[in-house]
């Protein structure tokens, strides 16, 4: 029905008949002369229509936003002075010949100047991915997905499904349950991700997969989750962690610099325990050049005890952030606001020192915590964090967790609120991260149970779990945790020592993973793999603020999609041949 896209026409068209077909995007009447803006997937195309066609432009009078039409026409160059250089065809125009009105559009219920709620864009999301800036999020990531595959099979790896009705596994969310009608009380799991699976894979020699595969989990949303999300899974034999993040780090910046013309350059490495101490996360944004310094053995033996307690509690932490030039930026006003932000993370208060004159000594600063201190411990943690006239300071004092959690996202709303991110892109490898945590006496991995230790054998790990660090890795971006993997337990020993320290019982181990754990007794491969987060990586590539602006149909932050109204009730009939009886929520009455 076409002979060329509208966002294609170029000068070598002038003189050409074509034909296009598309949405009007905008109609604009001159009297004598109309003028359409044609889009179709590939761009925008100006088409005039002259008074010489009394019919057609008739016809083009009747058109309104987003008709679907097919226009034939002559192209045209541009006058010089008319000559639009923010439009890819701005150079030339098409002369409409004829029309043909395919399908008229009712009213938009969409607002074309974008005054519409996400509810709004979600319900009519086949209108909203009509917009040039959304159709072009999805042609990105079709381009990050087939570059990722042509990475990833130029080294070797095998693209293999894994099922999707499959076993509940432990991913640290809630499962999607599905019931089974031939087996009636009975449920199959939808994927967390494909965890055993590509693990069975590495047993079954088939040495390098990859896949890029739809995951769920039934957890609370924000801006980068989804019940339904898409990673990019990967699983390696006989390779250290060193040679895994070598061929992912390969794929990532060949990515950037064939879709983005980015160099990323060699990532970094840190160890987890720098990450948290210099920067209260474990996915720094390195873009912020504010850090956390530990001052706590300073500010033992200072009477105020707000500082003396936590400082001589070994689960405590005394911690402060020095802002260059910030002295008279914050009002008492701005930091009382800073206060109840970080209260959010649990700190009872922020005390805050202002640096008005370095060589006045105490009398150069200014502080409502002044009087408690030394002049000496004063001075000290000046030159710590090498403090300047006009700069303020902001102290963290408390549990070892509430004051790494509030500094940490103290750091990132300063530098958000003060526009000092530096650079565009700086990727990370965060390291060594420790195996377990322990939660009210009770042992927990911070990955996944069958992550490997690091140097470790089974019995070294059971004499000293909490000191254990774990063969595990992540991939950060701005931030932005890209993806996370780690070398996986290959040895039935020491994935029972592991069982045994989160609490895990035989019979529990063989109902969840009975099947692995039998995998593992027949010359299982060491083995080792990283999973990417697809929708986050094409969400910072694209500049978006959610994964649900580089997702076709993205479910709202309450897991709902207003397009087509689920989830829903499910009819009767269904529900008796699953054996499965609903309970009606009780109203209770005022």
């Amino acid at each position: 029905m076409r002979t060329v896209y509208c966002g294609e026409v170029n000068e070598s068209h002038v003189g050409q008949e074509i034909t296009l077909c598309g949405w009007v995007n905008r109609r604009r009447d001159l009297g004598a002369v109309i003028f359409l803006d044609l889009r179709d997937r590939e761009g925008i195309v100006q088409v005039v229509y002259d008074p010489d066609l009394p019919d057609v432009i008739a016809k083009a009078n009747t058109l309104r936003n987003e008709f679907c039409v097919q226009v034939k026409g002559k192209v045209r160059a541009r006058p010089e002075g008319q000559i639009n250089k923010d439009m890819k065809t701005g150079a030339i125009e098409v002369l409409g010949l004829d029309l043909v009105i395919l399908n008229k559009s009712a009213p938009l219920p969409l607002d074309s100047n974008q005054t519409n709620s996400e509810e709004q864009r979600l319900k009519y999301r086949y209108l909203d991915l009509r917009r040039p800036e959304m159709t072009e999020r999805l042609r990105f990531r079709a381009k990050v997905t087939s570059a990722v595959r042509e990475s990833l099979e130029s080294q070797g790896f095998l693209d293999i499904e894994t099922p999707i009705l499959t076993a509940a596994t432990p991913e640290g969310a809630r499962d999607y349950l599905v019931p089974s009608r031939t087996h009636k009380g009975s449920f199959f799991a939808l994927p967390q991700s494909p965890q055993l699976f590509k693990q069975l894979l590495m047993m079954s020699g088939m040495e390098r997969y990859y896949q890029i595969v739809k995951c769920f989990r039934d957890e609370d949303l924000r801006a980068d989750r989804q019940p339904e999300f898409t990673q990019i899974d990967i699983e390696t034999s006989f390779m250290s962690s060193d040679q895994v993040m070598q061929v992912t780090e390969k794929m990532i910046r060949e990515l950037f610099l064939k879709l983005l013309n980015v160099d990323l350059g060699e990532f970094p490495r840190m160890p987890y325990s720098e990450a948290m101490t210099r920067f209260g996360s474990d996915k720094p944004d390195l873009r912020n050049p504010l850090e956390i310094t530990d001052v706590a053995d300073i500010l033992k033996d200072v009477e105020f005890k707000v500082f003396s307690g936590p400082a001589n509690d070994p689960k405590g932490r005394v911690s402060v952030i020095c802002v260059p030039d910030g002295a008279t930026k914050f009002s008492r006003k701005n930091i009382d606001d800073l206060t109840k932000f970080v209260g959010i993370y649990g700190a009872k208060g922020m005390p805050w020192l202002k640096v008005n004159d370095r060589d006045a000594g105490l009398d150069g600063l200014q502080s409502p915590i002044l009087k408690f201190l030394t002049e000496e411990s004063v001075n000290t943690l000046l030159d710590r964090v090498n403090a300047k006239t006009g700069d303020i300071i902001f102290f963290g004092s408390d549990t070892y967790n509430v004051v790494t959690e509030s500094l940490g996202a103290l750091r990132l709303k300063l530098g958000e609120d003060l526009d000092l991110l530096q650079g565009e892109w700086k990727p990370l490898w965060v390291v060594d991260f420790p195996m377990f945590e322990e939660v009210d006496g009770q042992m927990h991995a911070i990955h996944h149970p069958f992550t490997a230790p690091t140097n470790l054998t089974a019995q070294e790990l059971e004499a000293n779990p909490v000191g254990a660090l774990s063969d595990a890795y992540d991939m950060v971006l701005n931030g932005c945790e890209l993806g996370g993997g780690s070398v996986r337990i290959h040895n039935q020993d020491m994935q029972a020592a592991v069982f045994r320290i989160l609490g895990i019982s035989d019979e529990e181990a063989q109902e969840k993973f009975g099947f692995l754990l039998e995998a593992l007794q027949y010359g299982a491969p060491p083995h080792a793999g990283l999973a990417f987060g697809l929708d986050r990586l094409v969400m910072l590539m694209t500049g978006a603020t959610s994964i649900r602006d580089v997702m076709a149909f993205p479910k709202t932050t309450t897991a709902a999609c207003p397009l087509t109204n689920a989830p829903g009730k499910a009819n009767p009939v269904q529900l008796t041949e699953l054996g499965i009886q609903t309970i009606a929520k009780e109203i209770k009455a005022d």
